[in-house]
């Protein structure tokens, strides 16, 4: 079943003392059980590390580390 989501994603500062991230959001749609692939896919050839949360609600929420650099995936079905 097709579903509407939308995703924000944050890339955080790695600057000690700067507390600003970059934020991107956007609405997209996703068939059951696509968002880990979608994730995947993102950040294909990247040394990367993912973990996934579900808050129950309709939002799911990937944490990334990329060589150090965290990221934030957030779907908020809509």
């Amino acid at each position: 079943m097709l579903r509407e989501y939308e995703l924000t994603r944050e890339i955080f500062n790695q600057c000690s003392g700067n507390q600003m991230r970059d934020v991107f959001i956007e609405e997209r749609k996703f068939d059951d059980d696509a968002l880990d692939e979608f994730v995947r896919n993102y950040f294909a050839g990247e040394n990367v590390s993912v973990e996934r949360s579900d808050g129950g609600n309709g939002v799911t929420v990937f944490d990334i580390d990329i060589a150090g650099q965290r990221q934030r995936m957030t779907f908020c079905e809509i």
